[in-house]
């Protein structure tokens, strides 16, 4: 089973992956409940800085996000968190975006739903 979960708040249930591009805010390595760090699934740079966390560009947010899920090394990391899925039983998605809906983590569940 996949979840997703803000980092920030507290125990998780599950193998968990940060799908991060930067590290988090106030969080040491020591603290973070993560088990890997997986910032090549996280949104380009420029995607994320261009999407700024504004809800109102959503859904153009979610297809060219959606197109960087498809290239061949994002994709190997995608069929690896599936391996992670069936090894360890619960994987959860660690975001740090205070917007439970409107985050990376969100969009990568429903593809790695889909496969």
């Amino acid at each position: 089973m996949i979840t997703i979960q803000r980092l920030y708040n507290g125990e998780m249930g599950g193998y968990g992956i940060l799908v991060d591009r930067l590290w988090p805010r106030g969080i040491s390595k020591e603290r973070l409940s993560a088990d890997i760090w997986m910032k090549e699934v996280a949104p380009s740079t420029e995607l994320r800085k261009w999407f700024s966390h504004e809800p109102e560009k959503w859904e153009e947010f979610k297809t060219r996000y959606l197109m960087e899920l498809k290239m061949p090394e994002v994709k190997q990391k995608l069929n690896d968190i599936k391996s992670l899925e069936r090894e360890k039983g619960t994987v959860v998605l660690l975001y740090g975006a205070k917007d439970g809906e409107h985050n990376q983590a969100a969009v990568l569940k429903e593809v790695l739903d889909s496969m």
